[in-house]
């Protein structure tokens, strides 16, 4: 998207300032450093390369040893666009996301066929909704379908530690018990649950969440949210961004500013939890002190001057009682 520059703008005053709020909110980073525009040019070429080397393993695969290879390939592709989602502007995340769905129907056309195999062409039409993949070891499919409300390509994300497909259930996990709190924790296809994280971890994946209420304790890096609706959130960390997120609220303590997306009727307060330890775990996450961030919010899709119907602030007499978690145990 074209940034207005001084030399297109009204000399009003208002008029520039306007300008100005507009040009900022269209970039995905809060900086229009050159070291930002230098990360996004490394990302982009890192990614450009990775895909047109997994085409080319898509078009000679001959074996179930080359499907392995190129599953694991695609799978840390996936996980390359989620670690540098919060700093890529709009555009270029969805394009990512769309190159990595035609991968992932690439895959399984490839995997359906095996030997022998005519050279693979690769087409931007998604594969059928209905249609399974065949002959895969189904520890390396890690697709996520369309919501039903948008149809568009969603994150993929990597098949690792996380909460998959629960219903009715009251789940915990304490990282301080595990290794897990050095790496990434995925909760996807979750509804009415209550769930309880301790510890810090390093990055949340959130997938498909419906009528569920999240509890965390600090995030080291970034929180992805994708398509949630009726829930509640409580979260601490350094970098948040929402997808496709409905009539759900977020109690968040954030460094930086929170990003929502394709989302409406959320609403946004205070991180209250509380439980043994939890203020020494933030402090050493750097995220002891309220920013008051959470209360600042950018909607990349409301680019007006005036306030985004999309997004509130939850009124004070509303928000939640201090959350203390302690008694949850694994």
């Amino acid at each position: 998207m074209e940034e207005h520059t001084a030399a297109t703008v009204s000399t009003n005053p208002k008029h520039q300032a306007l300008i100005d709020r507009l040009s900022t909110r269209r970039s995905s980073t809060p900086a229009t450093s050159s070291d930002s525009a230098r990360q996004v040019a490394d990302f982009l070429a890192s990614f450009a390369s990775t895909k047109l080397s997994i085409e080319q393993s898509l078009s000679e695969c001959r074996s179930r040893a080359d499907l392995d290879q190129i599953a694991a390939s695609i799978s840390s592709l996936e996980q390359l666009v989620a670690q540098n989602s919060y700093h890529l502007p709009s555009y270029e995340l969805r394009s990512c996301l769309k190159s990595i769905s035609d991968l992932r129907s690439a895959f399984d056309t490839a995997s359906s066929g095996l030997l022998p195999r005519k050279k693979f062409s690769f087409r931007n039409k998604a594969a059928k909704k209905d249609e399974e993949p065949k002959n895969v070891d189904q520890s390396l499919e890690i697709s996520i379908k369309p919501s039903e409300n948008d149809k568009r390509s969603n994150l993929s994300v990597r098949d690792g530690p996380g909460f998959r497909n629960e219903k009715d259930e009251t789940l915990v996990k304490d990282f301080r018990l595990c290794d897990i709190g050095q790496g990434d924790f995925t909760l996807s296809d979750l509804e009415n649950c209550r769930v309880y994280l301790k510890g810090r971890v390093r990055a949340l994946f959130f997938n498909r969440i419906r009528n569920c209420q999240v509890f965390t304790g600090p995030i080291l890096g970034s929180v992805l949210i994708e398509d949630v609706t009726d829930s509640l959130f409580m979260l601490a960390s350094h970098q948040i961004r929402i997808h496709q997120a409905k009539a759900t609220d977020f109690y968040l303590r954030v460094r930086s500013r929170p990003i929502i997306e394709d989302s409406n009727g959320v609403r946004f307060a205070p991180y209250r939890l509380i439980y043994e330890g939890i203020e020494e775990e933030l402090k050493e996450s750097a995220l002891g002190e309220e920013t008051g961030n959470w209360a600042n919010v950018d909607d990349f899709k409301w680019l007006r001057a005036i306030q985004s119907p999309n997004w509130g602030l939850i009124p004070e007499e509303e928000w939640l009682e201090i959350v203390d978690i302690s008694e949850f145990k694994e």
